[in-house]
């Protein structure tokens, strides 16, 4: 049975292009990058191309981009950067749907260090409340982190706004752009953003790479100290392959853009069109018009996203309750908490992220399988009676 990935937001396959270019580095091509040998010299042009690469995908400089492990490890440092940055500060901003590498941060450091945070909540649509978050700022809020695109719904947020109104008040302005790159443009001189974190393993990269956006010209305190890498950002040997993997990654996202905002659009439409008209008491989660193109979060009432999941996997479908992060709780989502999704839909909500690699014979055989597993489930529901909800 071939396997149909529709897990994407979670993480995403490694483009063969992009093993064809790690692949000589994992070999003959060893060097250390910062060795003032020859051989080590040729690894580091290669790490400066992916520096390259990685900044033309979200137009920055290259020496304002900085290597990391993650997409967790980019926002970590961030953050503290910006309090250190302010360490007389102690208001922070974020949303009530970010993800567990922004939400649960802020919440230690709430507990842990005694920082007053503001969590700003959103609508039913899983749109952010503007005048809250603007009314929020004082001169005590060291730093805002809003996320550029929901991890569960692909709902975006007004980040070029947001960071307009945060900066002219003399605030850092950090947002995590982890499921927005390359899938809508990034800009971040438009943008006017301090700092942005990304992940490599989300645009077809491998896992274990991450890059951390750093306005020029902004004080940075490294969150790992103990080496003269990445300009003195962060201390420790370059992982040199997937950095050269993920330059090639940005590269590809550059190109597929305009594809993933057709094909991969279309292909996510029609299968959100199909599943509406063909399975009753169905709803999409999050705002339709102001989404990534790649993203669907649907709710089904009166049955259990994990029972939806068990069965869409015996035959052979890749989807998703939400966050790969939070996917080992029973309990609903964060994010469908805070837009307030009644707990019939909420609990019965799964995530589809597609991306140019499907096809819509694929979207067939999900439809397929995710109508009579519905109804499946259904029948077995004491939340299901005649037809509808009880």
């Amino acid at each position: 049975m071939k396997i149909i990935y529709t897990d994407n937001n979670a993480t995403t396959k490694v483009a063969d292009e992009v093993i064809r270019e790690m692949t000589p580095f994992l070999g003959e091509y060893y060097g250390n990058p910062s060795s003032m040998h020859t051989f080590g010299g040729q690894v580091g042009r290669k790490v400066r191309l992916a520096r390259q690469q990685v900044a033309d995908l979200i137009n920055a400089e290259p020496d304002e981009i900085v290597f990391t492990s993650c997409g967790t490890e980019s926002d970590n440092a961030a953050i503290f950067s910006a309090l250190n940055t302010f360490p007389e500060k102690k208001h922070i901003v974020t949303s009530k749907v970010e993800h567990p590498a922004i939400n649960q941060l802020y919440k230690h450091l709430k507990r842990e260090k005694g920082y007053d945070v503001t969590f700003v909540p959103v609508d039913s649509k899983g749109r952010l409340d503007l005048d809250l978050l603007y009314g929020s700022l004082t001169d005590q809020t060291a730093v805002v982190s809003v996320m550029w695109a929901n991890n569960e719904t692909g709902v975006l947020f007004p980040v070029e706004e947001i960071s307009k109104k945060v900066t002219e008040k003399g605030i850092l302005f950090h947002t995590d752009a982890v499921q927005a790159a390359g899938k809508v443009p990034i800009d971040v001189k438009a943008a006017n953003v301090d700092m942005l974190s990304l992940s490599g393993h989300k645009i077809h990269a491998p896992k274990g790479i991450g890059v951390l956006y750093v306005k020029k010209g902004l004080k940075f305190t490294p969150y790992l100290i103990g080496g003269h890498q990445e300009q003195g950002r962060r201390g420790g040997t370059e992982n040199t392959v997937a950095i050269i993997g993920l330059g090639k990654a940005c590269e590809l996202a550059k190109e597929n853009l305009p594809l993933v905002n057709t094909k991969v659009k279309e292909l996510r439409d029609y299968l959100q069109t199909q599943l509406l008209e063909k399975i009753p008491a169905a709803s999409v989660n999050g705002d339709p018009e102001n989404r990534l193109p790649n993203t669907l979060s649907i709710g089904f009432d009166a049955v259990e996203g994990e029972s939806i999941l068990l069965l869409l996997d015996r035959d052979g479908i890749c989807a998703s309750s939400g966050s790969a992060c939070t996917s080992g709780s029973l309990d609903p989502s964060h994010v469908l908490m805070a837009m307030d999704v009644p707990l019939k839909s909420a609990h019965g909500s799964i995530r589809f992220s597609l991306s140019h690699y499907n096809t819509k014979a694929e979207m067939d055989r999900i439809i397929d399988s995710l109508v009579p597993t519905i109804e499946r489930l259904r029948q077995m529901s004491p939340f299901w009676k005649d037809g509808k909800v009880v």
